[in-house]
């Protein structure tokens, strides 16, 4: 790859910038299921010249885990959230140029290996969701235990708040996203509040939100269905984040971006993200040949070799320790060449 200055890319066009000093490790920040990360990338990576994509780098913990594990290895970090971008260079420091930073949805993997003249990567790793980083930051809105502003953008500096999207969406768009993305049993009944409690005050911070919710979901439900808030919080960041559009979008990218014997490995942590991981892989995994055909026709064989026999989960040591991994679903394959 080629030494390098720490790097960002603002609006997909690469530019150089000043890296934070220091080594400041999060404290608190635990990597969901590292060790298998390293194992299912370590033949593709391991006593060789490699480079790997992890397109939501978040905090570093991954990163940090497989430059250390594989000297040759240089990883290329993507995020769309620039204070975490910021806070993985401090964290990552120690590597120098064996990692580069870029500022961009991951969605755009293709476009920016394009802008670094990289034709094709050895890994791919996608730990989905929101971050340790953006719960725990009271300003951004994403976590329901604690009042702030109802932003939940990813990226603070672009697009519309959770905020915006209470106070001018329809009954009918609010419960669409609520019953699509939240899963909420009661999202009809939600959206009427929402919209009945803006006319009175237009919605701008959490603990509002909360309340309203304490008040519309029925008490009984609580018993089964954990937190009133939880589905809806979820839903609004998913919207706010265009999140499943996204990650649609990014899991044939990222397959289009492997050269042969390259690995890709998703971690999701709720149902819609790894059913949409699965579906994708499955394709990938499936032979392109019309069905009848005695004989499997060149280029239209499987792309993809899977790795996981259904998602894998966390085991209940690592939950104990680390509370995040209880949702995790890891999937992984592996790309096969052209004539397999």
């Amino acid at each position: 790859m080629g030494a390098v200055k720490d790097e960002t890319t603002k609006g997909g066009v690469v530019t150089d910038c000043a890296g934070a000093d220091g080594a400041a490790a999060e404290a608190g920040h635990l990597p969901v299921l590292v060790d298998r990360v390293l194992e299912l990338f370590a033949p593709a990576v391991s006593n060789r010249d490699a480079t790997l994509v992890d397109t939501t780098l978040g905090l570093g913990g991954h990163t940090e885990a497989l430059l250390s594990a594989y000297p040759r290895l240089r990883v290329i970090g993507l995020d769309r959230d620039p204070d975490a971008l910021e806070r993985s260079r401090e964290r990552l420091a120690p590597y120098g140029d064996r990692v580069r930073f870029v500022h961009t949805v991951y969605d755009r993997i293709l476009d920016v290996l394009a802008e670094l003249d990289i034709p094709s990567v050895e890994g791919v790793l996608m730990d989905l969701g929101v971050s340790s980083m953006q719960l725990d930051r009271d300003d951004r809105g994403f976590a329901y235990a604690r009042d702030a502003p109802l932003d939940m953008r990813m990226d603070p500096t672009t697009g519309m708040t959770a905020a915006d999207v209470l106070n001018t969406y329809s009954v009918d768009e609010l419960t669409r996203i609520l019953r699509d993305y939240g899963e909420e049993r009661f999202a009809r009944r939600i959206a009427k509040a929402v919209v009945e409690q803006r006319k009175r005050q237009p919605f701008d911070t959490s603990g509002k939100l909360v309340q309203l919710l304490y008040d519309t979901v029925p008490a009984g439900s609580r018993r089964t269905g954990g937190h009133p808030a939880k589905r809806t919080f979820q839903a609004l960041r998913i919207e706010v984040n265009g999140e499943l559009d996204i990650l649609r979008a990014a899991v044939p990218a990222a397959i289009d971006s492997l050269a042969e014997g390259g690995r890709i490995v998703v971690e999701s942590y709720h149902s819609l993200e790894d059913r949409i991981v699965k579906q994708a892989l499955a394709r990938a995994a499936t032979s392109r040949t019309p069905e009848g055909l005695p004989v499997e026709l060149p280029g239209h064989g499987p792309r993809l070799r899977l790795l996981t026999r259904g998602a894998e989960k966390a085991e209940e040591e690592e939950i104990e320790h680390n509370p995040r991994a209880a949702s995790v679903r890891l999937r992984a394959a592996e790309k096969r060449g052209e004539d397999a």
